[in-house]
């Protein structure tokens, strides 16, 4: 049966999630509730028992893929432009500062090509590109030119405030417009740990987004997960599972520091 109606017998099956729809507007309103583009995810994990020959021919040509859009992103222009260079330094310079390591991938690079964060000399303040992720309802939301001195609160307002929050998007996270704000829990997930140990860190939904960010790695731009403490998920916050305690911020700077440096004599 079609699983977004239930009446019909189902014809299609989405190569992204699987779910079996009856028609195009089914398919349609699969996409809409769940925020599926319906493309085939290449990096999916097989088992080794549902391993095909098929699957293996899929994962030669994706590193085919690969191969050639590294080499021609290590090609472009842009990469070898002084003035890209300069600005990208200045961005890590400025974020230093801040007390933040903010790391910026090759071109060629999804969020390295999507990134819109600026640093304003004038205003001596950051405006950043900013993700939400929300995934109880299975939604993302990007924000362009964020300022650093805006509170958590203020930027998820127009989300999953009861009052001033978009009609439209008020119905999608409806669960979290109807649970009360002391329930809502921001996470961002620490960089540079191995990926059978991912953790999270809880920010301060009071204070800006540059006192939140200060003390943590950056790749790129900031992606900020919300969720509900009383529905069940998987992200583990640092320091609350019982198996280790909050990193020290000087020698975990420190070690980030010597990392940037390598990348700097590789990048010379």
């Amino acid at each position: 049966r079609c699983e977004t109606c239930s009446k019909e017998e189902a014809k299609y099956r989405c190569p992204r999630c699987m779910k079996y729809s009856c028609s195009l507007l089914c398919v349609k309103k699969h996409k809409l509730a769940l925020s599926c583009n319906g493309v085939r995810d290449k990096t999916a994990f097989v088992s080794v028992n549902e391993f095909t020959d098929l699957n293996l021919l899929s994962d030669y040509r994706f590193l085919e893929d690969v191969g050639r859009t590294a080499d021609a992103a290590a090609r472009h222009c842009i990469v070898h432009s002084p003035a890209t260079k300069r600005l990208l330094q200045c961005l890590r310079n400025k974020a230093r500062v801040c007390n933040i390591e903010l790391k910026t991938l090759p071109v060629g690079f999804t969020k390295r090509r999507e990134n819109s964060t600026t640093f304003n000399s004038m205003e001596n303040k950051f405006y950043w590109h900013l993700k939400l992720v929300f995934p109880h309802c299975h939604a993302e939301y990007t924000l362009k030119r964020v300022p650093d001195d805006k509170t958590l609160t203020d930027i998820l307002k127009p989300y999953i405030d009861p009052v001033e929050s978009d009609p439209v998007v008020c119905q999608r996270l409806k669960i979290y417009t109807a649970s009360p704000q002391s329930d809502v829990q921001i996470l961002m997930k620490i960089e540079n740990r191995s990926r059978n140990s991912v953790r999270y860190n809880e920010l301060d939904a009071s204070r800006s987004l540059l006192d939140n960010l200060k003390g943590k790695i950056i790749i790129e731009y900031p992606t900020l997960f919300v969720v509900l403490k009383t529905l069940k998920n998987d992200m583990v916050v640092l320091g609350k599972d019982g198996s280790e305690p909050v990193a020290n911020s000087d020698s975990e700077s420190s070690s980030i520091s010597s990392m940037e440096e390598g990348e700097i004599r590789d990048s010379s």
